[in-house]
């Protein structure tokens, strides 16, 4: 045997780095992989177009209960992203749409024009969160919903829209129907934006001479619909203050408005591990559906769930 061919070589530096770039891309490529195995586990069965304007489609992602049928009057909730009014994706909520359904709801994400992307301010938000549950409404039969069982639900500026289809008045896109109702019939509102005044979250988006025009807290009134919200108490973006008081003034007009905090939890804590790969703990995800499914079972909209 050659006696050389036992010499043991110390690799050069420039196959160390080769092979330092080479498993970091893969392992960059798996992470990448496992984040879209995960997220198309909660893809959505179809997309609807709700809403033409300015040669834009708005859409709404769908996901049906298990045999659903158009013949069917299921309650349904439209979910509405987060992003500051700027941007945001219909993602962010797919994970607890993908729960609704398996709960027999139909559930929809919807997307609605931003800043980054159509050059809008929070007032185009409002009416096009406004249309989405007028189109709800006017298609129910074609959907397969009940139109006196619609949930409107969202994250940050998202619970901003969603808040704002229940509890503003006006601000409805032009040309549509109005006898057709765009209130929902409950709200489930994750950190929203309810105060758009100094006091709260958007004032520099709204305007200061429009402060107040689509400030929830400022629009408070008898007969708006049941809603929950959940806050974190250590939210920086939007005071958990704000809550408290969207809370109480509901209250007092003669609403049913449940507000469950989270002690310590920062802005968007109640996100999903599908939109956050990187959500250590889960618990505050869980106890925001959990608190759902039960604030929705006892507004008649879901059935009790079966015991095992």
């Amino acid at each position: 045997m050659n006696q050389s061919l036992l010499i043991w070589h110390r690799p050069s530096n420039r196959w160390l780095t080769f092979m330092r770039n080479t498993m970091t891309v893969l392992v960059v490529a798996s992470v990448c992989l496992l984040n879209i195995a995960r997220c198309a586990a909660f893809e959505p069965d179809e997309q609807l177009v709700y809403k033409t304007i300015d040669d834009v489609e708005l859409k709404v992602d769908v996901f049906h209960p298990k045999g659903h049928q158009p013949s069917d009057k299921a309650a349904a909730i439209v979910f509405f992203f987060g992003g500051g009014w700027n941007g945001g994706s219909t993602a962010q909520f797919h994970e607890q749409a993908s729960y609704f359904a398996d709960r027999g709801m139909v559930a929809f994400s919807a997307d609605y024009r931003v800043k980054s992307r159509n050059k809008t301010t929070p007032f185009e938000c409002v009416k096009d969160g406004k249309s989405v549950i007028r189109w709800l409404r006017k298609h129910a039969a074609e959907l397969g919903i009940d139109p006196n069982r619609i949930v409107a639900a969202g994250g940050s500026a998202g619970g901003h829209v969603a808040a704002c289809t229940g509890v503003i008045e006006g601000h409805d896109e032009a040309g549509e129907d109005l006898s057709v109702s765009s209130v929902p019939n409950a709200m489930i509102l994750f950190n929203p934006v309810i105060d758009t005044t100094a006091k709260g979250y958007g004032l520099s988006k709204v305007g200061e001479d429009r402060q107040t025009e689509i400030s929830p807290c400022h629009q408070v009134r008898p007969g708006i619909v049941p809603t929950a919200i959940f806050h974190g108490t250590a939210d920086t973006t939007v005071p958990f203050e704000n809550a408290e008081r969207f809370a109480k003034l509901m209250k007092e007009a003669g609403n049913r408005c449940e507000l469950v905090s989270f002690e310590g939890q920062g802005h968007g804590f109640f996100n999903s591990k599908s939109f956050r790969p990187k959500t250590k703990d889960l618990s505050h995800y869980q106890r925001t559906i959990d608190a759902s499914d039960q604030f929705l079972q006892s507004l008649g909209f879901l059935d009790a769930k079966a015991t095992e």
